[in-house]
């Protein structure tokens, strides 16, 4: 694993938007013409459960407006409606945009934190990340294949209370920004997902029981820094396969992960 990450670039907004309009123009085409099996919404529930997890819904982040969170949940809400129960057959592809859309205003979506460049700003339909995070996360503790996910650029906050390894999310953004994941398997799986008043709960269900249990961990993991100054974060995830005796079927790589710290870290000698 290579770990020098270069400095981030500046480029103009014109350049940005620029970017912004050839790329999402391409993933539309994508949806279109490429000649993909893409998933619905299912309408009987599948029963058997092969992963679920959960995370909260407000953190205090200090200087940070709690209504931006609050905001969130609703934004939350509203993705939730369009892709709760969703059914991927064999051969077919689930993408968190093209079920969701375009978050909008005019849909009832609200400002909420996003994450642009680095710097923490408010943007429409902030907060979805934790919606993809969760997805993602779920989805690497089942056979299904994940076939595009967006890593972050950025590493936002230290490690406090966090319960997942640094890199085992999938960033989001509208529509080029996708995650997309495959069933290659001969099962059906269906995606359930809930907001209550504390959590975001997600789980992958299907309609036989599962074979095997996935352990989720990461390795070759360091702090570095680098000569222009910042530090850079990197690591590897990866998941062994067991059986339902716990003896280890295969250890297999998921991804890969290089951050810019947005934050000084705590190195002991």
């Amino acid at each position: 694993m290579k770990n020098s990450t270069p400095k981030p670039k500046y480029r103009s907004s014109l350049r940005l938007t620029l970017g912004k309009k050839y790329f999402s123009f391409k993933r539309r085409l994508l949806w279109i013409l490429g000649g993909i099996n893409f998933a619905k919404l299912g309408n009987k529930k599948l029963d058997f459960e092969h992963h679920s997890h959960e995370t909260p819904l407000l953190r205090q982040l200090q200087g940070l407006d709690m209504t931006l969170q609050h905001n969130k949940i609703t934004n939350l809400k509203i993705a939730i409606s369009k892709i709760n129960n969703v059914t991927i057959y064999p051969d077919e592809v689930f993408s968190y945009w093209k079920l969701i859309g375009n978050p909008t205003k005019r849909k009832g979506y609200l400002d909420g934190l996003v994450l642009q460049s680095g710097t923490i700003t408010t943007g429409v339909g902030g907060g979805l990340c934790q919606l993809s995070n969760l997805i993602y996360w779920i989805t690497i503790h089942t056979p299904l294949t994940v076939i595009e996910r967006h890593r972050h650029g950025y590493d936002v906050f230290p490690d406090a209370d966090r319960t997942q390894p640094f890199g085992s999310g999938a960033t989001c953004f509208y529509n080029y920004g996708d995650l997309m994941i495959k069933n290659n398997t001969n099962e059906v799986f269906q995606l359930s997902l809930e907001v209550t008043d504390t959590h975001l709960k997600g789980s992958w269900k299907s309609n036989t029981p599962a074979s095997h249990k996935y352990e989720v961990y990461e390795k070759e993991h360091v702090i570095e820094h680098e000569i222009w100054g910042g530090y850079t974060r990197h690591n590897v995830i990866s998941r062994r396969v067991l059986d339902f005796k716990g003896v280890i079927i295969d250890d297999e790589f998921v991804c890969e992960n290089h951050a810019i710290m947005m934050y000084a870290p705590f190195i002991s000698d």
